[in-house]
């Protein structure tokens, strides 16, 4: 009896150990009754790239996934069960129902994604203007369509749709927001000899057509396509300036690919470079969207991945001050020296999304931080990073268009990079680049978020020129009629290009711009359209009869300057043969056609994909980081898209 305490020791012992087995054999039993469900999303037999995968249990969201290149994803580690998977890119959505996960197996469920919407076969003129997808889209919430219903509905599906008969029908992208504007048509030279426009270095609309070719296997929506953006995106050869100026202007006339009785003018700037360590001090301000709907893969990660970039090109006399918004708007790191890398991502990490989203009080916010902290010479510029999708406070295009029109002559300017799918808002974005004298970039990857922000970090935070605005005067003894491709929505009166209080377009250090002017021209002889003005003269000027086909004329201002400077060149009547002109020449001119092809313009005449393709092929040149071989292959994609639309 003396030895009770080793024996109580022993059993204590004995009771560990049985209790260390049991529980070994518990884990090893949990680790056996999992199953594993893999599966592939595709959109019109192609793999669906970046679409959000979500796995139910009992209608509720347990697990999210992303497709990756091929398409494919994986739940591991599931517990047995009967489960649902859906998946959504954009407005394409597919669900299956009724998985069953069984011990140690891999179940797999494909999905076709289909872009459907349901509405009601009995319209109601109150509901016109409603979201097409009703309220089982929560803001920032999991689109799990009324918590794992059939997305779809059915006919007679009162409990998902909220009453009423029902039909399904396809209705692409109708959650994007994107500005219809009529194209550009010809106008008689004789009659109406002046088109005035302001520059416009944009890209985005090229970068978002790329997402939807390459990534989402489907044609852009002909209003998110810009002539002038696809141009645009690409660098041209053209001369650094030598001047008193801060560009270089070409100018080079040949045949126009499409119509052979046709002649296509090139108009090219080129902007100064600048190194970047010869830059003046940024005061920048990060204007970052945390709210729900920024919680995507291709939304906020994105953006901390591509400002990351950004900040570590910044030099200790650079500052960065990150404001963001979501139900409210808050100073997430106060202004910051630029080399103060840590402390910097340190605050971009520690960002997560979710709620409603006040753009309009994140902006007002923004200015103030910034200009608290300007420095006489500094480069002033909030870049805000969002999808657009602002819904409290002040939201509407006209009055935040309003407010950033303040804002501008405080000294900071306002460039937008936009970001992500399904509820992209591009027109409100583009306006208030335009209007905040910035540029506007749709940023689809981080390959993209590496060109912006560090190849042509000069160009998008150092502007050289503002208020750039181009008139061009047409011999009517040489062009019967004019057509500018693109700069629809930069389009200025004539009376406009003297007007110094005109805003206008920006220029960034490096960049280039390039306009096209596509021309029906006449013969030598100066009568042309003669005597069909009735109340001003038709008689010709002397210089009708020279060799000039047009005159081209440029105002800008310096960047704090209030008065603007004048340049004019001319351009010869003589044109090259196509074979002969630039590469310059040849590939902006693929690239107007194929942007022309994708809206179905009623100028494409003899455009074709084949076309495209060859031309820019004979124009790839160098292509040292390869833009132009990626351009090739959107084209090949849409042609591949249109033929298959055929088709069907």
């Amino acid at each position: 009896m003396k030895n009770y305490p080793a024996l109580a020791r022993l059993l204590s012992l004995c009771l560990l150990a049985t209790f260390s087995f049991a529980l070994g054999l518990s884990g090893s039993a949990v680790h056996a009754a999992t199953g594993t469900i893999t599966g592939k999303v595709e959109l019109d037999g192609q793999p669906a790239v970046g679409a959000k995968v979500t796995l139910y249990y009992q209608n509720s969201a347990s697990r999210i996934a992303t497709s990756d290149s091929y398409g494919q994803f994986k739940f591991e580690a599931v517990t047995l069960g009967k489960y649902d998977v859906g998946a959504i890119l954009g407005n394409a959505k597919a669900r299956v129902n009724g998985i069953e996960v069984k011990a140690g197996a891999t179940t797999t469920a494909d999905l076709q994604l289909a872009v459907i919407v349901a509405k009601p076969i009995v319209a109601k003129e109150e509901n016109d203007d409603a979201d097409d997808f009703g309220d089982s889209f929560d803001e920032g919430g999991d689109q799990s369509w009324d918590g794992g219903g059939d997305e779809f509905g059915s006919e007679d599906s009162g409990d998902d749709m909220g009453g009423g008969d029902y039909k399904l029908y396809v209705q692409p992208f109708d959650r994007e927001g994107y500005d219809h504007m009529a194209e550009n048509r010809f106008f008689e030279a004789l009659k109406t000899p002046l088109s005035t426009f302001a520059i416009d270095v944009d890209a985005a609309s090229y970068t978002n057509s790329r997402r939807f070719l390459l990534q989402q296997q489907h044609l852009p929506p002909a209003s998110a396509v810009r002539a002038e953006e696809f141009i645009n995106y690409f660098d041209y050869d053209y001369p650094q300036p030598t001047g008193n100026h801060p560009f270089s202007i070409t100018t080079e006339l040949s045949a126009c690919p499409w119509n052979d009785q046709h002649q296509l003018v090139h108009i090219g700037l080129q902007g100064k470079s600048i190194d970047i360590a010869a830059l003046p001090p940024a005061n920048l301000v990060f204007l970052l969207d945390v709210s729900g709907s920024m919680d995507e893969p291709n939304k906020l990660p994105l953006v901390k991945q591509g400002l990351k970039l950004l900040v570590n090109q910044l030099r200790p006399q650079d500052r960065v001050a990150i404001v963001v918004y979501a139900g409210a708007a808050g100073l997430a790191l106060p202004s910051t020296p630029g080399n103060q890398t840590a402390q910097i991502i340190a605050a971009l990490d520690n960002l997560a999304a979710g709620g409603s989203t006040a753009g309009g009080e994140g902006i007002t916010l923004a200015y103030r931080t910034a200009r608290e902290n300007m420095k006489p010479g500094s480069n002033n510029r909030v870049i805000l990073c969002t999808d657009g999708d602002f819904n409290v406070g002040v939201s509407s295009d006209g009055e935040l268009v309003k407010m950033i029109e303040k804002e501008r002559e405080t000294g900071v300017s306002l460039s937008v990079m936009g970001f992500g799918t399904d509820n992209y808002q591009d027109s409100k974005m583009e306006k208030l680049a335009d209007n905040g004298n910035g540029n506007y970039n749709y940023i689809d990857q981080l390959l993209e978020a590496q060109r912006v922000l560090v190849s042509e970090v000069g160009g998008t935070l150092n502007t050289i020129a503002k208020d750039v605005k181009i008139q061009v005067e047409f011999n009517p003894a040489k062009v019967k009629s004019y057509r500018l491709i693109g700069y629809e929505n930069r389009a200025l009166a004539n009376e406009d290009f003297e007007d110094d209080k005109k805003d206008a377009g920006e220029l960034g250090a490096g960049h280039t711009v390039t306009a096209l002017y596509e021309i029906e021209p006449v013969g030598a002889s100066p009568t042309a359209s003669a005597g069909t003005l009735r109340y001003q003269s038709s008689q010709l000027s002397p210089q009708a009869s020279s060799s000039e086909l047009l005159t081209v004329k440029f105002r800008y201002k310096a960047p704090t300057g209030t008065v603007s400077q004048l340049i004019e060149r001319q351009c010869s009547a003589q044109p090259v043969a196509l074979t002969a002109s630039s590469e310059n020449f040849r590939f902006s001119a693929s690239v107007a056609a194929f942007a022309m092809l994708l809206t179905d313009s009623e100028h494409k005449a003899n455009a074709s994909y084949t076309m495209v393709k060859k031309l820019a092929l004979g124009a790839k040149g160098k292509d040292i980081d390869g833009y132009r071989a990626e351009f090739i292959k959107m084209v090949e994609t849409a042609a591949l898209l249109s033929s298959q639309s055929a088709q069907r």
